[in-house]
């Protein structure tokens, strides 16, 4: 059941009981990474946690001099097992905890090495990558989301607020900016929530993107803008493959995107961008000390990169705070190519272990086009 994965539990407190589920009060207290735990005392009998209960209300927190305070954000709203969520539906992030909103779906094809597939429908590995498994995908729906602004200062150890960037528009092959607040989320990873307020999310873009409807349920639509704003920047926001694997119960998910094509010293520079997530999945407490990346390019160079940590840091991944996240760059002087590689994971006791990232392929858009317009409407 796809309610029993309320993993990592954001969920608490005071519980009224029926003879089938628990109705909880839930709130949200602020700790280091924003958030802390509240024990249920009373579950739900069918699934231990709470699938079917109605009108839970959670609180989300702020810092004031005088201490912290608890201020009313919503009511949760049953998980969608079947289907998808719509534009305009607020959520919380059932790990990293933030409020966020649904812009639009994508439809990926998710290869999860952790399952054996028949030879057929299969993904195969790419030249000189770990293993020979090949691997089969199915789809899977991720979201466009926007991030409330009020979350940011703490997630930002855990997950990158700006990892959605783009290519300028100047000559400056190498430039970059990014669109703060911006977010991809897996279907699972989404808590949906209900809000009276009209503007429930703080972010720049929500009311350029999206209008209140009280008619409409969500009762938040898209704007033309943010329609306009998809179909032009589509070739450089989609999200078409996804890539995971576990090893020693420590699990990564790679996501590649297309980012376009510069001309460079009279040749052609291919960028991409990846997000990837590391997630332990178990109780012991280890730590990311190093990279280990090996890309092959389709003109037929191979390199390879080592180094410490990832992004400038080497986070710890425990119980209590399981997931980092975060976003690079890689660029090519080929049209494809692709990478693997591992991490170098620390135990408490000194020891290590390596962690297989996944091979995952970097290709173009057949048809590249302008430079993506960011959000200038």
């Amino acid at each position: 059941m796809a309610a029993c994965a309320l993993r990592r539990g954001l969920l608490s407190s005071v519980s009224k009981y029926n003879k089938k589920h628990a109705h909880r009060i839930l709130s949200v207290a602020d700790t280091s990474c924003g958030f802390e735990v509240y024990r249920a005392r009373i579950q739900c009998r069918a699934c231990g946690l709470s699938g079917g209960v109605q009108q839970r209300r959670f609180m989300s927190s702020r810092n004031r001099p005088e201490g912290k305070i608890l201020e009313t954000v919503g009511v949760f709203e049953a998980l969608k097992q079947h289907g998808k969520y719509e534009t305009g539906q607020l959520f919380l992030h059932s790990v990293f905890g933030y409020r966020g909103i649904v812009l639009f779906p994508w439809h990926a094809r998710l290869y999860d090495r952790d399952i054996t597939p028949p030879i057929s429908d299969s993904k195969p590995e790419p030249p000189g990558a770990h293993g020979s498994k090949e691997v089969k995908g199915k789809t899977h729906t991720y979201y466009q989301v926007l991030i409330d602004t009020r979350d940011c200062p703490h997630i930002s150890q855990r997950s990158q607020t700006e990892a959605v960037t783009f290519l300028a528009n100047h000559d400056d092959s190498r430039a970059l900016y990014a669109i703060p607040g911006l977010d991809y989320v897996s279907h699972e990873d989404i808590l949906p929530y209900n809000s009276a307020e009209q503007v429930p999310i703080q972010h720049e873009l929500f009311e350029r993107f999206l209008m209140y409807n009280p008619a409409k349920s969500p009762p938040f639509t898209a704007r033309d803008t943010l329609k306009a704003w998809q179909e032009k920047n589509h070739p450089w926001l989609e999200l078409s493959d996804v890539h995971r694997e576990t090893t020693e119960n420590i699990r990564v998910t790679v996501i590649p995107f297309y980012m376009g094509m510069r001309e460079a010293q009279n040749s052609h520079v291919y960028w991409w961008r990846y997000c990837i997530r590391l997630e332990n999945m178990g109780s012991e407490v280890v730590q990311l000390r190093e990279r280990h990346w090996r890309i092959f390019s389709l003109s037929g160079t191979l390199e390879t990169v080592r180094g410490r940590g990832v992004v400038g840091r080497e986070p710890v991944l425990s119980k209590e705070q399981p997931a980092f996240q975060y976003s690079s760059h890689v660029s090519l002087q080929a049209p494809s190519g692709h990478m693997w590689g591992t991490f170098r994971i620390e135990r408490t006791d000194g020891s290590h272990f390596d962690v297989r990232i996944p091979p995952f392929s970097l290709e173009s858009n057949k048809d590249d086009k302008a430079p993506p317009a960011g959000y200038t409407f």
